[in-house]
């Protein structure tokens, strides 16, 4: 932990920001606005892509369906993973190494707010680098799919022009000859270990949410637009318990009006802002 927080950018507002959050426990909601940094876009941000995310209905009853989504997935695998952490991801770690944060409750898939540090980190939407088969439960390393992936369909590897979307993955347009391993248990079929569009967030993983934000004294709430409805009922839930909440993100949010402090600003500068003045500025976990 001999790394140093360095080149932060002034932010007007974070006297503010420190004022509401020094001497509480701090539980942090964050969104796809902070892998942004990372290389990774968002869902409603600038540039968004307008795609419609993989529903889950058509995964399930749909083969040409999981075809597509197997294709695209494989094809932004790779730049999806070698996504590297960025100071808003380091400087969360550092907090919470700390002790200014309790952890850190992510609407992100892409499994960056460990690679940087953070050890309590609910993922309320499941990680990409895990895959479950629905029949029997088995449960597998992505890259080792990913390599079978490649193995059925060496084409696959050769596409260019890639252009990634925030779930991790790219649009292909050819994937009806696309084979899709299975189960190498039971030969069921395998879904990533995320919430798809219409899914439902497991009820243990929202109860752990819940429950960091229940013995929290403030909320911040990072990168999000809170459009999914299980941000929202954890800043109403913050709300309710009468603590601060405090918004940091680019653009409007639909907890703007309910929010104590909202800064139209970008997580990094504001992460690393408030770890440095916070007294955290000088540690985060080395990455490997």
């Amino acid at each position: 932990m001999a790394a140093i927080l360095e080149h932060t950018t002034h932010v007007d507002g974070m006297d503010a920001v420190v004022e509401l959050v020094a001497g509480r426990r701090v539980a942090v909601l964050t969104g796809a606005g902070v892998s942004t940094d990372s290389g990774i876009p968002d869902y409603r941000g600038k540039g968004a892509s307008k795609r419609t995310p993989m529903n889950i209905s058509d995964f399930l009853s749909s083969h040409t369906a999981r075809q597509r989504y197997w294709a695209g997935a494989h094809v932004g695998w790779k730049s999806f993973s070698e996504a590297e952490p960025n100071q808003g991801h380091l400087a969360l770690a550092a907090m919470e190494q700390s002790g200014i944060i309790e952890g850190v409750i992510s609407q992100n898939v892409d499994g960056l707010h460990r690679r940087a540090g953070s050890s309590h980190v609910v993922d309320l939407h499941g990680s990409l680098d895990r895959v479950l088969c629905l029949d029997c439960g088995q449960q597998f390393d992505r890259s080792g799919v990913e390599s079978k992936l490649s193995a059925l369909n060496p084409w696959l590897d050769e596409l260019r022009n890639i252009v990634l979307a925030p779930d991790g993955d790219v649009d292909v347009t050819d994937y009806n000859s696309v084979l899709i391993p299975e189960c190498t248990v039971c030969g069921g079929m395998l879904k990533p270990d995320v919430v798809f569009f219409g899914e439902f967030v497991p009820a243990k993983v929202f109860s752990a949410a819940t429950s960091l934000v229940k013995r929290a004294d403030a909320l911040l709430i990072a990168g999000s637009s809170l459009t999914v409805n299980s941000g929202i009922r954890l800043l109403e839930q913050a709300k309710r318990q009468r603590m601060p909440v405090i918004i940091v993100n680019r653009g409007e949010t639909k907890g703007d009006k309910k929010a104590s402090l909202k800064l139209d600003a970008g997580t990094s500068d504001v992460l690393s802002n408030l770890a440095v003045k916070l007294g955290a500025g000088n540690l985060y976990e080395d990455i490997e």
